[in-house]
């Protein structure tokens, strides 16, 4: 049996454990180990298992705790109300004004949570019982709810972009600056939806509602000065070389930290529950990490990737029909793994051949971002729906996922955006790091 052949076999052997429900990272150290140990032997095998989590002790890999940190203490002291209530007061006056503010306070908390379950969860317990107290219908308020989640892992500070960056040995301010515009960019696809969806149902939306002085306006607005700090010091403090990425994550924790102390937002014991959730959190990752290392080394023994380009090379196909193909596939895993598991899965596999047709490798990682944001929000996983069905167990999980269906052409639009224009995602990272 050829190499290319176990590497084919040990893919479809980790697809299968994955729908057997066994746990990501240990499938993939399983799958990895004993394919790692057919092509070069159990005593070489045992030694990558065996060393490959101490790689673990890097200090590049401190960055995911305290980005997690400091979004898992913005959702606990309440930061998301005072954004949804600023959002509100900017969309006040217009049809459709409460989804629009969901969709803008959800782009605004991404910019401090890194994570698109903290998202829509927070924003499923704020803006869904007040969308349904004025009437909106509940396809509508959970769209945009679900809708607005995943702008989570895409404007920056991202824990999947991170992720992304340790998988591909990438820098994380790059792909950090490269998700900045197509993450604005989906957040007004995202209240274009809104926009017509209302005019072409306007049974799904109340009668315009009375529009809020400007001075009331300001005045809520200037409850985002929190927001405003915590991202100038986790991503501004990076662009302007004051600090590394992990230095930036831990000031920005410990300042989440002293504002919500400060304004009792948060107790003791509520700061005690959210380091608590970090470390459990941040376990999670690191295991699964571990597993998709072990993975990796199996692939590359296998030289999967190289056996790929060169059937690419024999049936002359295009750069863009790849890039088709590997998007298709990537829906298709949506529909089966959550984010963390399709970027640690395919990243090994996939990239090398992205790279060896001449594309950049953090375009690659954005527009891999968008089609796993798709994955968030459609069945069966649907991480997101299912997030929001826990906490919303009266609407049917049919009314979700229709309610996300308009909201998937404006994910569709960015993707084809970034195939046609990938300045898009590489303009700002030029700008900043010429």
């Amino acid at each position: 049996m050829t190499e290319q052949m176990i590497g084919a076999l040990g893919i479809l052997a980790l697809v299968s454990l994955t729908l057997l429900r066994v746990p990501l990272g240990a499938a993939m150290g399983l799958v990895g180990l004993i394919g790692y140990a057919a092509i070069d032997g159990w005593d070489r095998a045992f030694i990558v298992f065996g060393t490959t989590p101490y790689s673990l002790t890097h200090y590049s890999f401190s960055v995911l705790p305290l980005f997690i940190l400091m979004g898992t203490v913005a959702t606990r002291s309440h930061m998301s109300q005072e954004l949804f209530v600023a959002a509100n007061a900017i969309f006040s006056g217009k049809r459709g004004a409460l989804p629009m503010a969901t969709i803008g306070a959800c782009a605004g908390f991404s910019a401090i949570s890194g994570s698109s379950l903290a998202t829509a969860a927070t924003f499923t317990s704020i803006a869904v019982p007040e969308m349904r107290r004025y009437g909106y219908d509940e396809r509508l308020a959970t769209g945009a709810v679900a809708a607005g989640g995943t702008l989570g892992i895409l404007i920056p500070p991202s824990v999947i972009m991170v992720i992304y960056a340790l998988a591909a040995e990438e820098s994380v301010p790059m792909l950090f600056a490269a998700g900045m515009i197509p993450g604005l960019i989906l957040a007004g696809l995202f209240l274009v939806v809104v926009w017509v969806v209302v005019r072409l149902r306007p049974e799904w939306a109340p009668p315009v509602g009375k529009k809020m002085p400007w001075r009331e306006r300001l005045h809520a607005v200037t409850a985002m000065w929190k927001l405003v700090l915590l991202f100038g010091i986790a991503v501004g403090g990076i662009y302007t070389g004051w600090f590394s990425p992990t230095e930036a994550a831990g000031i920005a924790a410990f300042t989440a930290i002293v504002l919500a102390m400060t304004t009792r937002q948060l107790n003791l014991r509520g700061l005690y529950d959210c380091v608590m959730e970090t470390l459990w959190t941040t376990a999670m990752l690191l295991f699964i990490i571990v597993g998709a290392w072990i993975f990796a080394y199996f692939v590359v023994q296998t030289r999967l990737p190289s056996g790929l380009i060169s059937l690419i090379q024999e049936f002359d196909l295009s750069p863009w029909a790849v890039i088709m193909m590997i998007l298709v596939f990537y829906i298709i895993l949506g529909c089966v793994l959550d984010a963390v598991a399709i970027i640690l899965v395919t990243v090994p596999v996939f990239l090398p051949v992205v790279v060896s047709m001449g594309y950049d490798s953090v375009w690659y990682g954005i527009l891999m971002v968008v089609v796993v944001e798709i994955g968030l929000i459609t069945p069966p996983v649907g991480l997101n729906i299912f997030v929001m069905r826990a906490q919303l167990p009266d609407i049917a999980l049919t009314t979700l996922f229709r309610g996300i269906a308009p909201f998937l052409v404006a994910d569709a639009v960015l993707i084809a955006l970034l195939l046609a224009f990938p300045q898009i995602a590489l303009w700002l990272p030029g700008l900043l790091f010429s």
